[in-house]
């Protein structure tokens, strides 16, 4: 009997309350809020059955509302947007082997196509429970960034473990040969069912030092897929960040409109 065919649903939770930058999904980039860039984007990847916003805030569901996009109303106690997915897939009636694509509502510059690239794994391996995204290091100075997180995978393209600290550590570093790193990229893919089971799991131990909630994964025995994209994805965390990339939108427009027909 033939398993059946997953669907691919886009989950973008999305908070009001940040301590470093309060309403974010909010803030206006190049005339439009910021979660509705994110929306856009997402809706592009012609995989996805649906594209929904995961909130707890009424004046974010109301702005998505607004322009036609897809809500629905989650609890305010979750402790990450990992657990408000997990409600959210619940609220939908997601079937168990349907894939869930977390996308970050703080990326509103992401390429479509890494929807397709972070979803693949799991459509094409059903025993496979979660996939995410990495991205070979090119600006030197990520690679000390504890903000920037780093990872290494087997040869079969499983993560072994995810740090802020560099790895692999260079032990002499006088060699001529430099080792590749990869920084991870804040896409995931999760088969329905093993969303649930992962946000029941208790906090692991990698988990509560590097605060990095994937290690969760890993540490009770869960395979995570890695794929390399050649895409970079610049998150907005402050204000600057916000202003960075209106003046990336707004220099696209400009070279769009100059472009001959």
């Amino acid at each position: 009997m033939n398993e059946p065919k997953s669907k691919v649903v886009a989950v973008i939770p999305a908070r009001y309350h940040s301590n470093r930058f309060e309403g974010k999904p909010l803030t206006m980039i190049a005339g439009k809020p910021m979660i509705q860039h994110v929306v856009e984007r997402a809706r592009q990847a012609e995989l996805l059955s649906s594209v929904v916003v995961a909130t707890d805030d009424e004046r974010i569901a109301e702005t998505v509302t607004s322009f036609g996009g897809e809500v629905v109303i989650t609890r305010s106690d979750h402790a990450s947007g990992t657990d408000r997915l997990a409600e959210a897939a619940e609220l939908l009636d997601i079937a168990e082997h349907d894939v869930v694509v977390n996308i970050q509502g703080d990326q509103p510059l992401f390429p479509p196509e890494v929807i397709q690239q972070v979803a693949n794994p799991l459509l094409s391996d059903p025993a496979l429970p979660m996939s995410t995204l990495i991205y070979k290091i090119i600006r030197k100075e990520e690679i000390n960034d504890p903000n920037h997180v780093k990872t290494v995978f087997d040869c079969n393209g499983n993560a072994l473990y995810f740090s802020r600290s560099p790895i692999p550590f260079q032990r002499n570093p006088e060699e001529s040969i430099q080792p590749t790193y990869y920084k991870h990229l804040g896409f995931y893919a999760y088969r329905k069912g093993f969303l649930l089971t992962f946000v029941a799991l208790p906090e692991g131990e990698w988990e509560r030092f590097e605060k990095l909630e994937q290690l969760r994964a890993l540490e009770y025995g869960y395979r995570i897929r890695v794929v390399l994209t050649e895409h970079d994805s610049i998150e907005v965390d402050t204000r600057q960040d916000a202003e960075r990339v209106e003046a990336m939108i707004i220099r696209k427009q400009a070279t769009n409109l100059r472009l001959p027909t």
